[in-house]
């Protein structure tokens, strides 16, 4: 069966309809506690790559479970209208369509990182392994 529309015009057509922040914007953000960065990656790429500091880790696959009130696996976090939800990726491509999706769901809280995680890291922005984050919560 051809595909009759590819991942890119997907992510283009996403670029369009969210809300997209620079790096910078972000980094510039950093400490706003009315900003929640979240890492949608799958738990590999954070073991394998590290995470920002502060973010959390909300894969791909459960995000939209996880934003429902009606679902069984919801999250408390997401019920907090008052934040501002600014989803990564690696490059920038599945957080644009994962902030379409919660767009869609109803959402007007959402955004995401163009560039994701590798931008990031370009832009100098703090890093941090697993290890270093157990560390942290093990405190």
């Amino acid at each position: 069966m051809p595909i009759t529309k590819g991942y890119r015009a997907l992510v283009d057509e996403a670029l369009t309809q969210v809300k997209t922040y620079s790096v910078d914007e972000v980094l510039a953000r950093s400490g706003d506690p009315k900003l929640l960065l979240l890492d949608i990656r799958d738990v590999r790429e954070l073991q394998h790559e590290g995470t920002v500091p502060g973010s959390a880790h909300m894969p791909r696959c459960m995000l939209e479970f996880w934003v429902d009130p009606a679902s069984p696996y919801f999250k408390k976090v997401f019920a907090d209208e008052t934040k501002e939800f600014v989803l990564f990726c690696n490059l920038g491509w599945r957080s644009a369509l994962a902030a379409k999706s919660l767009q869609d769901m109803g959402m007007t809280n959402v955004a995401h990182m163009e560039g994701g995680y590798t931008e990031w890291q370009a832009k100098g922005g703090p890093t941090e392994t697993m290890e270093e984050r157990k560390a942290k919560k093990a405190k």
